[in-house]
């Protein structure tokens, strides 16, 4: 008979948003638990993963509908804490998106304070997949020797080491949501050329300007592999939002040239769709521990 599986090794529950863009299943088989964010389309709020995904988020943004987005409000997280301790946590890592771009990171801290098991809440200072790798390293080195401490401080250094590299078709998206950053530098010059951004200290920021989509695709490439090639062993993944074709191509020529069998494509969630619009693409390498 097969051993069954520990709801919690080591003692640990392992908590993140929902816009590290953990699958149900990913989540499921990590032993991950995914509190979500939620999206205000017009008058509606709507939960991500619920009743809010990336395709509805982008045909609001081309018909102008007003679109916000919310995160979890600190008895939310309380609630699924509690109910973690209820099912026999002893202690919890919470790891999220980059606390410059959200309050989700210190909704989190709030909660925490009144659980009866220690919360170590991690700044992934990523967002999207990277912050899913960060966690999907946490929930993997959970064990009986490995305590909560080394487990946030592995999720950490997940994120700081991350590299995440961003295609958008324009940074109007990301002005409306003031999650530009430094790269409103480049908005003035928005219709001239084709930003590439990255994620920095937790900010988005202006890496090159590029001509057009397709050398911003390619040089996107080339960082991405030269990224790659720096490990021994890393996870690497391609997003896209309303923007499949591209975001196929680019993954089929990446795993060509690391020579790995696939590299998975995603579309974002509702969140972070949001806040990039459509024709976005980015990709992310997260080095794993050695």
């Amino acid at each position: 008979m097969a051993k069954r599986r520990t709801r919690f090794p080591g003692g640990v529950a392992v908590v993140t948003d929902s816009t590290a863009s953990l699958s149900p299943q990913d989540a499921e088989d990590e032993g991950v638990e995914v509190v979500p964010l939620s999206v205000i389309v017009g008058a509606d709020t709507l939960v991500e993963g619920v009743d809010a995904d990336a395709d509805l988020i982008a045909s609001a943004l081309r018909d102008f509908v007003p679109v916000s987005t919310s995160r979890p409000n600190p008895e939310e997280f309380a609630q699924v804490y509690r109910r973690l301790v209820d099912e026999g946590a002893k202690a919890i890592v919470s790891v999220h998106l980059s606390s410059r771009m959200s309050g989700t990171v210190d909704a989190a801290i709030l909660a925490g304070r009144d659980v009866s098991v220690p919360v170590t809440v991690v700044d992934s200072r990523q967002v999207g997949v990277a912050t899913g790798f960060a966690t999907g390293i946490a929930a993997r080195a959970r064990g009986s020797k490995v305590k909560a401490g080394k487990v946030a401080t592995l999720a950490r250094e997940a994120g700081e080491a991350s590299t995440t590299l961003i295609y958008v078709d324009t940074l109007e998206y990301l002005r409306r949501g003031g999650r530009v950053g430094a790269a409103a530098a480049l908005i003035g010059s928005a219709l001239a050329v084709k930003p590439l951004l990255t994620i920095r200290d937790g900010l988005v920021v202006p890496l090159e300007k590029v001509r057009t989509a397709g050398k911003a695709i390619a040089r996107m490439e080339t960082l991405a592999a030269e990224a790659a090639e720096q490990h021994a062993s890393y996870d690497i993944g391609v997003q896209h939002l309303a923007n499949e074709p591209v975001a196929t191509q680019l993954a089929e020529r990446l795993a060509k040239r690391l020579e790995r069998e696939t590299v998975p494509v995603d579309e974002v969630g509702a969140v972070i769709g949001a806040h990039v619009g459509p024709g976005t693409v980015a990709v992310t390498v997260t080095p794993r521990p050695v």
